[in-house]
């Protein structure tokens, strides 16, 4: 259309290429293979096309490639690239692999990269901003990334970068942009979020740096679109007179800008991915997809234990065995005399037979363990931290809203084996455990334990920055489903009492 540009934008991909639900194969409605018919239908001569991070981390496919194509371009490049992006943005989950095959995806990407707030070896690893001629008009563009990236990242995935502040940067880039090019419209570009309610201004969650979508509206004068990601949230909308977009994860959704240049109207729009698949885009990388549905199949073991996950609700409030066969792992693993593991989100658990499908489809994130020594201090602090997890609603035990909203995080709930405790929901938060023992004795603040958690964890993630702050015994770099297959692999049958260990009671 000769007076609209229009921008469709993707975010937080996290690998799904094919529209099926990788644990039992069921079709879904998300993947960028039905995506891109939806892209093809809306796209022309006005039109960019942009994707803003944490595309190379996330499916089986991405992990598969990871374990037994490494030094391969990723099926996600290959897909990117076919679609012809206009510009990528990269983010936080991407670096999850290390630098070598961050690199090698954006040597393989025609598309710009525009993060420009991640230094490599000393310089900027994307462009300052981008100028594109659009509908007679001059249209700027720029990246970039939270940067609250070392905070949960492996040291050695970052070893060669920087990460200067979000906010501050994209304040002085649009600075220079409307001083330097005198644009008629910026476009932001932020793998972060809102860390604050877009209507009420009300904090969201703790106010560390990782979401900085709120003040960037704010603040930020001359910036007229913010498309955001991270949290995986369904938004369009204008605050402080800048129009914002997030869409959610698995390429559910496309973010639809269109720019009116006769009237100066921007509207937003979250369309859905309901469209069939490109199947010229699901051949380009059926090979991989193959292989990696065969390996999925393989069997590792089986299990006389319960193991399934029939409710997830039901799986935190009374503990899955999964979660004390998961601990046991890690403690055997490191040889640990605690574990605290999270049950995330879609976790399908095992059946008798256990495959890696089930596997990747339980563990979905490429974690490792780090062992810790912590007091007993700092372990009840731990404990009452995951204790914020539950309210009371009613007469009933429910899911407190702040892990509910602005996005789910139950991956912040741990549950702990090698001790006993209860959780009182309804004594004030920080208050609410009882009974803490180890070998039926009372655990006293000087205690010492060794305590073994997730890089994410161990790095403060979820705002634990007590186990942050807690002295580091061992790292280990064996991803975690690596870890499990082989504990299977060697047991071959998994048979074990429940564990009842931690009571959640009104």
């Amino acid at each position: 259309m000769k007076n609209r540009i229009r921008l469709l934008a993707t975010s937080d991909v996290h690998g799904y290429i094919y529209p099926y639900d990788y644990a039992d194969q069921s079709e879904a409605e998300y993947g960028l293979a039905r995506l891109n018919t939806l892209i093809t239908s809306l796209r022309d001569e006005n039109t960019l096309l942009i994707d803003n991070g944490d595309i190379l981390e996330g499916s089986p496919l991405s992990f598969y490639h990871f374990h037994e194509h490494k030094d391969e371009v990723s099926p996600m490049t290959k897909v990117l690239d076919a679609m012809e992006y206009d510009f990528i943005n990269i983010g936080n989950h991407d670096f999850n692999y290390g630098e070598e095959v961050l690199l090698r995806h954006l040597d393989n990407m025609h598309a710009p990269l525009l993060t420009n707030n991640v230094i490599y070896k000393g310089k900027p690893l994307g462009l300052t901003y981008a100028v594109k001629e659009l509908a007679d008009k001059k249209v700027v563009l720029f990246g970039v990334v939270t940067h609250y990236i070392p905070n949960w990242e492996k040291k050695q995935n970052i070893r060669h970068f920087r990460f200067p502040d979000a906010l501050e940067t994209a304040k002085k880039t649009v600075e220079l942009i409307r001083r330097l090019e005198k644009p008629d419209y910026v476009i932001g570009v932020y793998h972060g979020g809102f860390e604050r309610d877009l209507k009420t201004g009300m904090a969201t969650e703790e106010l560390t740096g990782e979401n900085q979508g709120y003040e960037m509206l704010r603040q930020i004068q001359g910036l007229d679109v913010l498309i955001t990601g991270h949290q995986h949230r369904s938004l369009a909308g204008t605050a402080f007179g800048t129009v914002y977009t997030q869409t959610a994860d698995k390429g559910l959704e496309l973010a639809c800008i269109d720019i009116y240049t006769d009237t100066g109207l921007i509207e937003p729009r979250i369309l859905k991915a309901d469209t069939p698949a490109d199947p010229e885009l699901e051949a380009l990388v059926q090979a991989e997809e193959d292989e990696c549905q065969v390996w999925l199949d393989q069997p590792l073991g089986e299990t006389k234990t319960d193991l399934a996950v029939r409710d997830e609700f039901d799986a935190r409030l009374h503990k899955s065995p999964l979660i004390s066969f998961i601990n046991h792992v890690q403690m055997e693993a490191t040889g640990a005399q605690l574990s605290g593991t999270a049950l995330f989100l879609g976790a399908s658990g095992f059946g008798r037979s256990i495959t890696m499908r089930n596997l990747v489809s339980t563990y979905v994130y490429p974690n490792t363990l780090t062992v810790k020594k912590v007091t007993g201090r700092i372990l009840k602090a731990y404990l009452e931290k995951c204790a914020e997890f539950w309210t009371v609603k009613g007469e009933q035990i429910a899911v407190s809203a702040r892990y509910e909203y602005p996005k789910p995080q139950h991956y912040n709930y741990d549950m702990l084996d090698g001790i006993s405790y209860d959780i009182r929901v309804s004594n004030d938060i920080g208050s609410r455990i009882e009974n803490l023992t180890w070998q039926g004795e009372p655990v006293t603040e000087d205690m010492e334990f060794t305590l073994v958690i997730n890089n994410y964890r161990a790095a403060g993630g979820g705002d634990f920055y007590m186990l942050k702050d807690a002295p580091t015994v061992k790292v280990y770099t064996s991803d975690m489903v690596e870890v499990l297959a082989e504990y299977i692999m060697t047991h071959k049958v998994i048979d074990f009492e429940p564990v009842n260990n931690i009571r959640v009671i009104r």
